[in-house]
């Protein structure tokens, strides 16, 4: 049945925020929630940052963590301490502090920051881990993790296993700190299909880890700043490559407006690069002297990330609907989510068994994507609320055969027959959806699926209105004259087209005719289905209603 089909409900929208809403909960429920969510994240923190482990996806934990944070301030009076920050053990400090980038949601606010800046230029955000190099008289000399922009780990000796980092420079670089980022390199990584690949904890579990240093082997590094460096880009950029650092140069160009940064953007989304990356960074060739970059001061430059592979959702609700044939489809309804250019507001979740496996309940978190054409799809469940009540699934024995007459209990299953039967390949009731059967279906109680052949133009018009009333009542007498194989379609005969076609049978009777054997003479029909269509013509109730088509004169039921 339609009114909970989720495909129906993800539209095509662009830039359409989605705004975060505090949940209506008690202080004591508030504080439960807080305080779970708040030791997870904890626990993940201690795993990624001590352990260099992650147990989380990136995009899972960065979501959440956010969530946190914003109950935090729903529910809490002082401000919120970012548990996503690295914890301040490191003990080097920065010769020149790590700014970090501003994020930008959308090309309409990437416009409005370049607006007021000139020089500008783009390069690919690569996914990996932030560092330091420093380098005195020509020899790198310290290595330092970014820490909390300040401090850092002395990751010096790691560093130094990994080729391509030079040990040495000259000239300008011979007495510089670069800032970059140490990544996973990649033959042939296209962001667009295979996504993040968890790529920056697996750099840090590299750079974490004790052991196996040949791991360290498969790393290298993009460089994307020189404090204090040449004032102009191009001459930074040659230097850069010159001295070893050659990713730098090739992934870095001028842009003159927002346009040219969406082209660079879209290509390297979607073709093959050596890394990670999960976004763009507009950066102006005119930089601030070292001396005053501060963490988050960083005004020069500015991040347009690409649109979340999978989003993580609150699920608002769960519902139930009833197919033709009986089978109970479970839908969970979300807080709205943008994927791609889509919002999404609901998911399928299949049948009640996949239900119950997924465990899912309103109050939920679970992570969602697009499969293919842009149906959303569950991957997991990556949080579970604290007070789960889950609602209960339809009570009754629904499956094919049933639900022809109209019974309360079998109020959502006989809607779903009606709006099959309107459908295009079936009857052509064109202009009523599941909308306008259930108002007819309201005002004059069907006793079956074929009840509406009785309504009068007069009633029809009353209902849906004059001008779509008159034409409806058009259609149902237009339907009178349609091919007996479409009326057999529209009361649910188990047959596939193919083999209702092969049969040539153009009468009620003429089904009623065949044995077991003759069935199974056609194509696409076993034992099984022979029998399932001789106890489906041997029901009470689909005789009734072929008696009644009969008594309508509809073509191939009198006889």
């Amino acid at each position: 049945m339609g009114r909970w089909k989720c495909l129906g409900i993800v539209l095509l929208v662009w830039n359409l925020p989605v705004s975060a809403v505090c949940p209506a909960w008690s202080p004591a429920r508030a504080s439960e929630e807080i305080s779970r969510l708040q030791q997870q994240i904890t626990q993940w923190n201690d795993s990624y940052w001590k352990q260099g482990v992650s147990a989380v996806e990136d995009g899972v934990y960065d979501q959440l963590n956010a969530q946190l944070i914003q109950w935090q301030r729903c529910f809490g009076d002082e401000a919120p301490p970012d548990l996503s920050a690295p914890p301040i053990s490191g003990t080097v400090s920065h010769p020149v502090p790590h700014t970090g980038v501003r994020k930008l949601a959308d090309k309409q606010a990437l416009q409005q920051w370049m607006r007021v800046r000139s020089d500008l230029w783009v390069q690919p955000k690569v996914d990996g881990v932030a560092v330091t190099l420093v380098y005195r008289n020509g020899n790198l000399v310290r290595a330092i993790s970014r820490g909390n922009g300040l401090k850092g780990e002395d990751w010096t000796q790691k560093v130094l296993r990994i080729p391509s980092v030079p040990h040495t420079s000259k000239g300008l670089l011979a007495n510089s700190a670069l800032q970059g980022e140490i990544f996973l390199q990649q033959e042939g990584h296209i962001q667009q299909q295979s996504g993040g690949m968890n790529a920056r904890s697996r750099v840090a579990g590299m750079m974490m880890r004790q052991s196996n240093p040949e791991l360290l082997r498969s790393l290298a590094i993009f460089i994307w700043a020189w404090p204090d460096g040449p004032a102009v880009m191009s001459e930074r950029l040659e230097q850069l490559t010159a001295a070893g650092f050659s990713f730098t140069q090739r992934y870095t160009q001028p842009v003159k407006n927002a346009d040219d940064v969406e082209h660079a953007r879209t290509r390297w989304w979607t073709s093959a690069l050596p890394f990670v990356t999960d976004g763009v960074v507009v950066r102006s060739g005119k930089e601030p002297q070292a001396r005053y970059w501060l963490p988050g001061q960083g005004e020069w430059l500015a991040a347009w990330k690409y649109p979340p592979v999978a989003q993580v959702s609150e699920v608002t609700d769960i519902q139930f609907s009833v197919g033709k044939t009986g089978k109970i489809a479970v839908v969970a309804l979300l807080a709205p989510v943008m994927l791609d250019d889509k919002r999404v507001q609901c998911v399928n979740i299949g049948s009640v068994r996949r239900w119950n496996e997924w465990d899912i309940a309103p109050g939920d978190r679970i992570l969602i994507s697009l499969a293919g054409q842009g149906i959303p799809r569950i991957d997991e469940v990556v949080w579970r609320s604290t007070q789960r009540t889950k609602p209960t699934p339809p009570v009754g024995h629904f499956n094919s055969m049933t639900c022809f007459y109209a019974t309360p209990a079998c109020y959502e299953q006989f809607i779903a027959r009606l709006v099959w039967l309107g459908a295009k390949e079936v009857l052509e009731l064109e202009g009523i959806g599941e909308a306008g059967w259930r108002n007819l279906h309201q005002a004059y109680h069907f006793e079956h699926i074929f009840s509406w052949l009785g309504l009068t133009q007069e009633q029809l018009q009353s209902t849906l209105g004059v001008s779509k009333g008159e034409k409806m009542w058009h259609q149902f007498n237009l339907s009178r004259h349609l091919p007996f194989t479409r009326w057999v379609i529209a009361m649910g005969i188990p047959l596939t087209q193919a083999t209702l076609n092969a049969s040539r049978d153009a009468s009620w009777q003429q089904l009623q005719d065949r044995d077991e054997q003759s069935w199974r003479q056609l194509p696409l029909m076993g034992g099984r289905r022979a029998r399932q269509i001789i106890q489906w013509l041997e029901a009470r109730e689909v005789i009734a209603l072929s008696n009644w088509l009969a008594a309508q004169r509809i073509t191939g039921f009198m006889p």
